[in-house]
């Protein structure tokens, strides 16, 4: 591997960035300072950068709050993207797992690890993924059970049972555990009401963290990775309203 490329991959910037770091003699292998950007480098190399230890992520995982305004996808020649907002990230292998709305906030996963995307999206899996939900009208009691029990929503199928908690008249907590084309808003309708703000509070395991601003991200921690690879093989019990 170039040593660009391991020091892209360690979190250290993106290419162009990583390039001006070599240059400037920041990196050292096993003790000796190279400026050459293409040199290759073995896995029992010992690679610093300005003295600190790095060492190579084959998978990186962000935790992003994506806000309002910006579209789910890795390019876009009109529309800002989520990965526009990750500066100083190297994102070209990186993608987001599933999609947010436009115009729905909230907690989304951005990783080059296929096969845990794959199993967090996985109908067969039925990952649970928590929302808050402001609404147009007051939630009847009538239905809030509804969503409970999974309603029509034009497909062959009703939406699987979800898990309902009321907060307010006009805010509820949902937890589904699919990932149809605009489900949520697609159930408020099912009852007579309407979505008016969106927002992903977990995924799985993962939670937004609640002092992390819109627009900001961070690392999954170790903990963090390891919970939602076991979440992913766990059967899912049944939803009820609370």
């Amino acid at each position: 591997m170039r040593l660009d490329k391991f020091l892209c991959d360690a979190g250290a910037g993106t290419r162009s960035e990583v390039k001006q770091l070599i240059r400037k003699g920041a990196a050292a292998v096993n003790g000796e300072v190279e400026k050459a950007a293409d040199r290759k480098i073995e896995e029992y190399d010992k690679v610093t950068l300005y003295g600190r230890a790095l060492s190579y992520q084959k998978f990186r995982y962000y935790l992003l709050h994506k806000p309002s305004g910006v579209i789910t996808a890795t390019a876009d020649k009109r529309e800002r993207t989520v990965m526009e907002l990750l500066q100083g990230i190297d994102v070209r292998d990186l993608f987001p797992v599933g999609r947010l709305d436009k115009d729905t906030e909230g907690l989304l996963l951005i990783t080059n690890d296929g096969e845990l995307a794959h199993r967090l999206l996985s109908p067969r899996k039925h990952v649970d993924k928590t929302y808050l939900v402001r609404t147009k009208l007051p939630m009847s009691e009538e239905a809030l059970e509804r969503l409970a029990e999974g309603v029509d929503i034009g497909e062959e199928k009703p939406t699987l049972p979800a898990t309902v908690k009321r907060l307010t008249a006009t805010e509820i907590e949902l937890t589904i555990r699919e990932g149809r084309f605009h489900q949520i808003k697609r159930m408020l309708s099912a009852v007579d009401n309407e979505v008016v703000y969106l927002k992903r509070l977990s995924m799985g395991t993962l939670r937004l963290p609640t002092d992390l601003q819109a627009g900001g991200f961070r690392e999954l921690t170790e903990e963090e990775i390891r919970e939602l690879r076991e979440s992913t093989c766990k059967p899912q019990n049944e939803r009820k309203v609370q």
